[in-house]
């Protein structure tokens, strides 16, 4: 994959199975994970580079970006505005 303009392609991380004290959290109460790993990263737009690179773990916004499913692997494709913190 190779994103054009200003987007990045996002791994997101899984969702957590057990909360911290033990109790396993069924698939209907799972919250979408907000953390991912970028594993494409495309050249900018209007002559601005990137500030993230492949590779990089990120938090964005709970609803950012177009899920996509490619090649039985589930990815995220958003706008690097939609990257809240680079960890």
């Amino acid at each position: 994959m190779r994103p054009i303009n200003d987007r990045v392609v996002v791994k997101p991380a899984a969702a957590e199975e057990k909360t911290k004290g033990g109790i396993i959290i069924p698939d209907t109460a799972k919250e979408k994970p907000q953390r991912g790993e970028i594993v494409a990263v495309g050249p900018g737009k209007d002559g601005n580079k990137m500030t993230v690179k492949k590779g990089d773990t990120v938090l964005y916004g709970k609803y950012s970006g177009q899920e996509l499913n490619y090649e039985g692997e589930d990815y995220l494709i958003m706008r690097e505005d939609d990257i809240l913190v680079v960890l």
